[in-house]
């Protein structure tokens, strides 16, 4: 049973915020931690950086949203730092780059243009790391700028991997989904909202799709709740923000939102094109209604890689790897970590 109601994660936010600054805490000798502002795309882009030993394998996540970052959710990934240098990075138009920019510097926001932001960024990484390549994932929104990056220069990556993965729908099956879900949870707005937008995304409004997605997450109670149980206790209790910075994060959605909501609805699959020339994952939720198991697994099949393989995580809905982030590790290490042992292994030896 998801949670219902976020007054005592306010209530105890001091608490958990402190609890959570001592469980980010890393002493080994090889450590990397960091929290700052690095120039990408002319200007300045948050990133933050973190891991037990920077020779590891490092993951560069690409967040959802739009502009939602995932920095929040470092106490969650923490156990993943003892494996990988984890790398969280507010996109052009989110969280601390929209506070640093606002609207004014941040520029025409397009899936094209961040994707590129993305490139550049595991350009820098690579450099800064002395890594050949990084581990890309994209989740949710960010599975459209993922494939897009592991598209245009799979030379910089190791594997894709998708969670929560967006892809075509030609039989409409996000319309079915949601509608099914509506009227077995009893909620007749929904059933209405959604019979009113009709199954063709590229004739909704922005107006109607906020509040589809607003009646979507309250039905979701089998499996961990991405707004109740997971983005805002997160909020709340980090430690890297502000309530300042909360309110920025919202203003950034909504501003982004705007750019890129027509790309959203009607995104070309096509132009990016079904053939990747590095190893491709998808780790997906069992029970994800937002981006359907369905739609990812016949994107998935479709896919032509040198290397594919396909995971559900169980028991989760969208956002997979933070609602059951023990097993989405326990795949990562037998799946994908190996494809980046060798060059783990020459920095050692450096």
């Amino acid at each position: 049973m998801s949670k219902k109601n976020i007054l005592p994660d306010l209530l105890l936010r001091k608490r958990n915020r402190r609890k959570n600054t001592r469980l980010l805490q890393i002493h080994t000798p090889n450590r990397i931690v960091e929290s700052r502002y690095v120039k990408i795309g002319d200007i300045d882009q948050w990133v933050t950086i973190r891991g037990e030993n920077y020779h590891n394998p490092v993951l560069l996540f690409i967040h959802g949203g739009p502009a939602s970052p995932y920095s929040i959710f470092s106490p969650l990934l923490r156990s993943w730092e003892k494996h990988f240098t984890i790398v969280q990075w507010d996109q052009r138009g989110a969280g601390k780059t929209f506070t640093r920019n606002g609207k004014d510097r941040s520029g025409t926001i397009t899936f094209d243009r961040i994707a590129q932001d993305g490139i550049e960024l595991a350009e820098y990484l690579c450099n800064k790391l002395r890594h050949q390549k990084v581990i890309l994932i994209g989740s949710s929104v960010g599975s459209l700028i993922g494939i897009m990056m592991a598209k245009q220069r799979p030379d910089l990556f190791y594997a894709y991997v998708g969670t929560d993965q967006n892809a075509p729908d030609p039989q409409h099956q996000t319309y079915k989904v949601t509608l099914d879900a509506f009227r077995k949870a009893g909620n007749a707005k929904g059933v209405h909202l959604v019979e009113k937008m009709g199954p063709d995304p590229t004739r909704w409004s922005r107006k109607d799709f906020e509040l589809r997605n607003q009646y979507l997450v309250k039905v979701i109670n089998d499996v961990p709740n991405m707004i109740m149980d997971l983005i805002l206790p997160s909020m709340l209790s980090s430690p890297e923000h502000k309530f300042s910075d909360l309110i920025n994060i919202f203003k950034g959605m909504n501003y982004t939102l705007g750019h890129l909501f027509d790309e959203l609805v009607a995104f070309d699959f096509d132009k990016v094109g079904l053939c990747f020339e590095l190893p491709f994952f998808i780790m997906h939720g069992d029970q994800d209604i937002i981006t359907p198991t369905a739609t990812a697994k016949a994107y998935f099949d479709k896919i032509e890689a040198p290397f594919k393989e396909y995971v559900r995580i169980r028991n989760a809905g969208h956002l997979a790897c933070f609602s059951r982030p023990e097993q989405f590790l326990e795949e990562l290490m037998k799946r994908v970590r190996p494809l980046a042992a060798g060059t783990e292994n020459e920095l050692q030896m450096r």
